[in-house]
């Protein structure tokens, strides 16, 4: 075997052995194709697997298979699995996002409800039950649940190129999963300060409470014009 053959063979061989690593966590990509994300995922999902023995795979689909409904595709799709396993899917033409697991038992290490809430923090869920909530218990729910890590990101208006906005919220979202899940098993992730990954919530709360405080300043404004032109 020539030099330039046993180059182009061991060249094969790194291209598969890095392929195959970096399939493991991120189970599906037709959307990102980043290596830096994939390497994330990957490095963070071994490190959850290593210290919990739970697997959290995330899929990252263009859309639905034709004529396949979410509930048919979670079921073909966990028979894949055969270890603990979360899944957390996004689709993006269908425009769901969606968490499973292979054992009901391992919804008790996450709070399912919180990570896929619409709401980016406590205060923002505050003020949506008091224009929504019909009652205590309604305001009790959005309250707790709040403090949503995928779907805020996932609304943020974004011209142009939209897989930056994706690749935030997913990684956000597959963070946020992996830290509840972590400290659910008593353990800490090396790998899990993800606070470059916190940056886009922060901004989204900071433009919502920058709104919220505009319309309260146009509200008190309007109020102290209305009571001057009364008092002439």
């Amino acid at each position: 075997m020539s030099n330039l053959t046993r180059g182009l063979f061991a060249l094969l061989i790194t291209i598969f052995a890095q392929t195959e690593v970096f399939a493991e966590y991120l189970y599906k990509d037709e959307i990102i194709h980043n290596d830096k994300f994939t390497k994330d995922i990957e490095v963070l999902g071994s490190e959850l697997y290593a210290k919990t023995g739970i697997a959290l795979k995330l899929v990252m689909l263009k859309e639905l298979p034709v004529d396949t409904s979410i509930e048919v595709y979670e079921k073909e799709l966990m028979k894949e699995f055969s270890e603990p396993t979360v899944v957390l899917m996004f689709s993006e033409f269908d425009r769901n996002v969606n968490i499973w697991a292979n054992d009901l038992s391992l919804y008790e290490y996450f709070n399912k409800k919180q990570v896929l809430s619409p709401m980016a923090s406590p205060v923002q869920a505050f003020f949506i039950s008091i224009l929504f909530a019909r009652s205590i218990d309604d305001v009790k729910a959005l309250m707790n649940d709040s403090s949503g890590s995928i779907l805020p990101l996932l609304g943020n208006q974004v011209k142009g190129n939209q897989t930056g906005k994706y690749s935030a919220a997913m990684f956000n979202g597959y963070l946020d999963v992996a830290m509840q899940i972590a400290y659910s098993k008593n353990v800490d992730l090396e790998h899990g300060v993800g606070n470059s990954f916190q940056y886009p919530i922060m901004i989204v709360k900071t433009i919502f409470y920058g709104v919220l405080l505009y319309a309260l300043f146009l509200y008190i404004r309007n109020k102290f014009r209305k009571k001057g032109v009364e008092d002439e």
